[in-house]
């Protein structure tokens, strides 16, 4: 059986951030067999929405668009003013996201990247409170726009509040708004998943969007990854979504240095993203 899926591809894995002249890199994307380019939003202001729209249709390749939540965007701080912060950095990507008919905001908006400590059970419940709070009012806003919320957990050393498909459906659950989803990353969960096929299914009808890369984040098909039974989640669930191709560059010291990647993965980032869809295209057959 085959899967009907649109395959994709982060700009995260050439470059960081993404601007205006980043779009250089859809002709290459397109020409690999993309269907669909990943835009992580770092700064909205270096992106000028119309330039983007008009390559994307110039190249024939959907969006999604993904946030990225640096220690001053975190729903749960004890300060109120992060949050203030985080709504209006939200407010901005939903907006590209709109524009650019993307049809849903993807990323692990509940909290900071790397907010990964040890807290009592009292200040981890006030911390979740905080973000099902929150990310209901961030689903109205997406809500308004005709929008979905792809909300991804991390691993353990990444955050300490969502980690596993478990917790991410009890997450949206709390939340309680129809446009919470689900994203899942396979890095992340060959981390913290026993079982990759049942996360799927746990997941179901809620989830919008897929992040591949191997276990060590590296080119799919080269590592660890249980690809069948990545294949049978999908498939039980009839997924209909994209499957992205996720990782980084060591040239960007950095967007490295947050991602803890030391060395090359692979022997060019064209290579991988080459080789990438190659595997993608085989394995979804």
């Amino acid at each position: 059986m085959s899967l009907n899926i649109k395959l994709g591809v982060s700009t995260w894995l050439w470059t960081s951030p993404f601007k205006t002249d980043t779009i250089s890199l859809f002709s290459k994307i397109k020409s690999m067999g993309y269907d669909l380019v990943e835009i992580p939003v770092e700064d909205p202001a270096l992106i000028d929405i119309k330039s983007v729209k008009e390559a994307l249709k110039e190249f024939e390749l959907e969006a999604a668009i993904c946030g990225a939540f640096g220690p001053s965007r975190d729903l749960t701080h004890d300060d109120v003013s992060y949050h203030n912060t985080s709504f209006d950095y939200i407010e901005s990507c939903l907006e590209i996201a709109y524009e650019l008919e993307a049809g849903f905001f993807a990323g692990p908006m509940y909290s900071a990247v790397g907010k990964a400590r040890l807290v009592s059970p009292e200040q981890k419940k006030i911390e979740w409170n905080r973000a099902v709070s929150n990310l209901y009012k961030v689903g109205e806003m997406a809500d308004e726009r005709g929008l979905q919320l792809a909300i991804e957990p991390l691993n353990r050393f990444e955050s300490d509040l969502i980690n596993t498909a478990e917790d991410v459906v009890q997450l949206i659950n709390d939340i309680g708004h129809p446009a919470a989803k689900v994203l899942l990353d396979g890095f992340h969960m060959n981390i913290e998943e026993p079982d990759i096929e049942r996360a799927i299914l746990l997941a179901g009808d809620n989830l919008l969007h897929v992040q591949v890369s191997e276990n060590y984040r590296g080119t799919p098909g080269t590592g660890q990854t249980r690809w069948d039974a990545f294949k049978r989640g999908l498939e039980a669930i009839n997924y209909q979504g994209a499957v992205s191709v996720e990782s980084f560059t060591p040239e960007v010291k950095e967007l490295a240095g947050a991602v803890c990647i030391w060395r090359p993965l692979a022997s060019s980032q064209d290579n991988f993203a080459d080789e990438g869809i190659k595997f993608l295209r085989n394995w979804s057959k």
